[in-house]
């Protein structure tokens, strides 16, 4: 017996994190019939799930300058009566808001000095990475009576928005710049925003030249901050660089026309994962970093690590001993050209 039937899932923090998170909205769904369940989220990623039609609430954060700003928020979050909030992002300043607010059932983890703030924890070190990061979410609906909250696809439990004036948008351009939806098309997302130890750049022009003599199209994202690593990625005119014009609902967009994403340990990976594409990325070794927790969640997925021996890595000693440049790209463009081939085969 479920102690909640209308829940707040708190998810305030990067694209993949709440990625990763939103298939608790299904899964809630499905085993506690009839539960309204809301979700809050900053506004940088409230685009994704516009349009899921199993939230019954998507509330957006505010921006808590105060003491005043802050018992608003409180006033605000109390109007919805909720019996339940589980933070999937146990911030202090969460932690505080759903205390104040009186949600009779607050559930996160165990492991933080402020966990005595929720009246329900959940005790796994996520630093061991042991699971995949979707799997440590879902284990946050166990205090509402979900056993086994396991999901075989994100794809079909994410729940994503794809705007149709977005995909619109996107097509359009793609087109205009010389896309042609005959063939296979390939996504660099060369940049991590800091998530992660990257590829080097050479590295990365290097693949995209050898990739730039397969039979497809080739596009490049990346934030208003990548845009000049793009540009300077760009090996040849026929390559159609979208970096810094796209919101994340066109950046949604962008990767839903693709075929294949190759990036590094970033957001976009769970995006392309959640849209049923094929991944290739490029994990560190470090522990925090690993695969194991945030590699894509799917089977259509082809991961490279440094080949360099190491043990007990660090971000630190990632950098130092250059770890991420022992990354073969010539098995890479031999994994991508196959998969390329199979893809052109089939259209």
């Amino acid at each position: 017996m479920s102690p909640a039937d209308n829940v707040l899932l708190i998810r305030t923090d990067r694209i993949g994190d709440l990625v990763l998170t939103s298939p608790a909205v299904k899964v809630i769904k499905e085993n506690i019939p009839g539960c309204s369940v809301s979700f809050y989220l900053k506004e940088y990623t409230s685009s994704l799930l516009a349009d899921n039609q199993q939230i019954d609430n998507l509330i957006i954060s505010a921006q808590i300058k105060n003491l005043l700003d802050f018992f608003d928020e409180v006033r605000r979050i109390q109007k919805y009566k909720f019996s339940a909030a589980v933070l999937f992002s146990p911030s202090l300043l969460n932690s505080l808001l759903v205390f104040f607010a009186g949600i009779p059932v607050r559930i996160g983890t165990g492991y933080r000095w402020y966990s005595f703030f929720f009246n329900r924890r959940v005790f796994e070190h996520r630093k061991t990475a042991e699971k995949h990061e979707l799997v440590y979410n879902l284990n946050l609906l166990k205090p509402l009576g979900i056993e086994k909250p396991e999901i075989d696809s994100l794809y079909e439990y994410s729940g994503l928005s794809l705007k149709s004036g977005s995909t619109t948008e996107i097509r359009n351009l793609l087109l205009s710049s010389g896309w042609d939806e005959k063939k296979a098309t390939l996504c660099f997302h060369p940049g991590s925003g800091g998530s992660a130890v990257d590829l080097p750049e050479e590295k990365m022009k290097q693949l995209i030249s050898n990739c730039a003599d397969l039979n497809c199209n080739i596009i490049l994202t990346g934030s208003e901050a990548e845009t000049d690593l793009c540009q300077r990625l760009k090996t040849n005119d026929s390559i159609i660089n979208l970096s810094g014009t796209a919101t994340i609902s066109e950046l949604l967009a962008a990767i839903s026309f693709c075929d294949i994403l190759v990036a590094n340990s970033t957001g976009p990976i769970h995006l392309a994962a959640a849209l049923n594409k094929f991944v290739v990325g490029f994990y560190p070794k470090i522990i925090q970093c690993s695969p194991e927790r945030w590699g894509p969640y799917t089977e259509k997925k082809t991961i490279f690590m440094p080949e360099i021996e190491c043990s007990n890595c660090t971000r630190k000693q990632c950098e130092e001993l250059n770890c991420m440049n022992s990354i073969n790209i010539d098995r890479v463009h031999e994994s991508i050209k196959k998969l390329v081939f199979q893809l052109n085969m089939g259209r």
